[in-house]
């Protein structure tokens, strides 16, 4: 019997990927210095602190999206930046996994029932000093989310073919004390995915979808 192509962009297909992904090599991170080779605001960083965040891919019957969060505009740092759930690494938590399940419960409300978590990516180093896990996972449809006000304003979904579409992967640029600090910038119906986001959104991409 000839195999069945998973539909592109759909969640077969995301998860087929996800599978033969090439293996992470410890020590090959991904993050903010493969877009700043050299920048002086990476020599200040260390030592990481350790988080992680959940890529929360919801199977959709007309093509799978990926979950984002909008931080609440209270919190004093990273306020109003859209972000993945996520946190840094507890003592307690069972691996990053369980930081990225925990995380996304206190902040939306998302059961770990409806989470089916699938992998992992390679750990994305931030300038703002985190070596971050992107935790992959599949969320399944039917659930309902309840948003910590504290944390988060808004919870949005966005396709996966817009996301993993390069086209839709803008270079933009900021001065920090007169040094200039490149990333990516996703604007999509009104919100914009940005910075440290746009970069796993971009590894994402490279490992996967290239």
């Amino acid at each position: 019997m000839d195999q069945v192509t998973p539909v592109p962009f759909s969640i077969a297909d995301f998860r087929a990927r996800v599978a033969a992904q090439a293996a992470i090599v410890p020590g090959d991170d991904f993050g903010d210095h493969r877009f700043n080779p050299g920048h002086p605001r990476l020599e200040h960083v260390k030592p990481l602190r350790d988080a992680a965040v959940l890529i929360p891919v919801v199977d959709r019957a007309d093509g799978a999206t990926v979950l984002f969060t909008k931080r609440a505009e209270k919190l004093r740092s990273h306020s109003g930046q859209v972000a993945f759930p996520g946190g840094t690494i507890d003592p307690t938590d069972h691996g990053p996994e369980g930081t990225a399940l925990r995380e996304t419960f206190e902040e939306i409300g998302l059961e770990r029932d409806f989470i089916e978590i699938i992998g992992r990516m390679p750990d994305y180093v931030a300038g703002s000093g985190y070596r971050i896990v992107p935790v992959l996972a599949i969320v399944r449809p039917g659930f309902s989310l309840t948003l910590n006000a504290d944390e988060v304003d808004v919870a949005f979904e966005v396709p996966l073919s817009f996301l993993m579409d390069p086209a839709n992967h803008a270079r933009d640029s900021r001065f920090w004390n007169d040094l200039e600090w490149f990333f990516y910038d996703m604007p999509y119906d009104g919100q914009r995915i940005w910075g440290v986001t746009a970069g796993i959104v971009r590894t994402l991409y490279e490992r996967l979808y290239a």
